[in-house]
């Protein structure tokens, strides 16, 4: 591994070769929470299907999710498409010391998109196994993403102890986005689902906020330069409000399903928006704390955006392209949540 304090070499940021590496790791990592969050969500209503008392719920909880799963994927696809074209030495290091993680999240979404399409087809007698399929594809992919994120977070190491950490924090990001996919039902439906929605939104919880607090540890843990970044003065003051903030989330939230049964058994659905907005808010805050510490580093103190990025001319071509296609990437995405607000209606095709 290259020494930090002497591989880093920041080339003039008023030249194309300084800012525009600076611009695409922008857009790929807004691109990647884009994609935490948005398919985050249905990835854990697919993970939860499997809790639905009865068809009827079942279908309630694919409907939910129904106008947006697919869309949703198409800022993965920038995601690392970007990472590909832009950055194509840490592409290579980064796919190819991911590349069992990764085959298994395609795997499984793609089983994942199979069983969504054949499961409204299929015979009453054949659903089961479509539900089980979706629900087992929610799960692969999840944890296989929450694997690949603790072992960027551990530079890649192969050590068993860094396998055992990547496979935990696989379990902690399905429960994160178990908790995303609860609070959006609890947005979306109605009734018995949407009580459900609340009680495993409480049971996954507190997984979620050990998967934040082990990533926060590890992070400073594995590298001096991103300890000194945090816990050297003045920036330790400065950064406080982060994981303070986090943490007030996090009580918001158990604060709020608890007194949600009450109100929605009474047909107030004052605060049901509560859970989901402040699970974001955990992801917005967990991603910052991340990318500052990662940056400028796409693979921690061994290769940064200036030394992974393509030729500036190659780069400026790339610009263009994203100038137009991310607006109407946006624009989609903006139209489809605005047209599908609201709560969900009965599955009909």
């Amino acid at each position: 591994m290259l020494d930090a304090t002497t591989a880093l070499v920041m080339p003039d940021l008023s030249t194309p070769a300084g800012w525009l590496p600076i611009v695409f790791v922008l857009v790929m990592a807004l691109a990647m929470l884009a994609y935490v969050i948005m398919d985050g969500y249905d990835l854990g209503v697919g993970v939860l299907l499997r809790r639905a008392d009865n068809e009827a719920q079942k279908d309630s909880m694919i409907a939910s999710i129904g106008p947006f799963w697919d869309a949703n994927e198409t800022w993965l696809v920038l995601g690392v498409g970007i990472l590909l074209v832009a950055f194509p030495a840490a592409h290579g290091l980064i796919l190819g010391s991911l590349y069992l993680p990764v085959a298994l999240m395609l795997v499984a979404l793609t089983l994942r998109g199979v069983a969504f399409e054949f499961r409204v087809k299929a015979r009453a007698e054949h659903k089961p196994m479509w539900d089980k399929l979706f629900y087992t594809g929610s799960l692969l992919a999840g944890w296989s993403q929450g694997f690949m994120l603790g072992h960027l977070v551990t530079g890649f190491e192969t050590h068993w102890a860094s396998q055992l950490f990547s496979a935990l924090i696989g379990l902690c990001l399905v429960a994160a986005y178990c908790l995303l996919g609860s609070g959006w039902l609890i947005m979306k439906s109605e009734g018995v689902l949407q009580l459900k929605a609340v009680r495993w939104a409480q049971a996954s919880l507190w997984l979620t906020g050990a998967g934040v607090a082990a990533i926060s540890l590890a992070t400073p843990w594995v590298s001096e330069r991103i300890f000194d970044k945090w816990f050297s003065f003045p920036n330790v003051v400065m950064l406080i409000p982060i994981p303070a903030v986090t943490l007030a989330l996090f009580v918001v939230i158990a604060r709020s399903l608890k007194r949600l049964p009450v109100r929605l058994a009474q047909g107030n659905e004052y605060g049901v928006a509560v859970p989901f907005a402040c699970t974001v808010g955990i992801f917005l805050l967990a991603f910052y704390g991340l990318a500052y510490s990662l940056f400028p580093w796409l693979v921690v103190d061994e290769l940064s955006i200036w030394q992974a990025a393509s030729s500036p001319e190659a780069l400026m071509v790339i610009f263009y392209g994203t100038v137009v296609v991310l607006p109407v990437i946006v624009g989609y995405t903006v139209f489809a949540y605005r047209v599908f607000w609201g709560k969900s209606t009965a599955l009909k095709y």
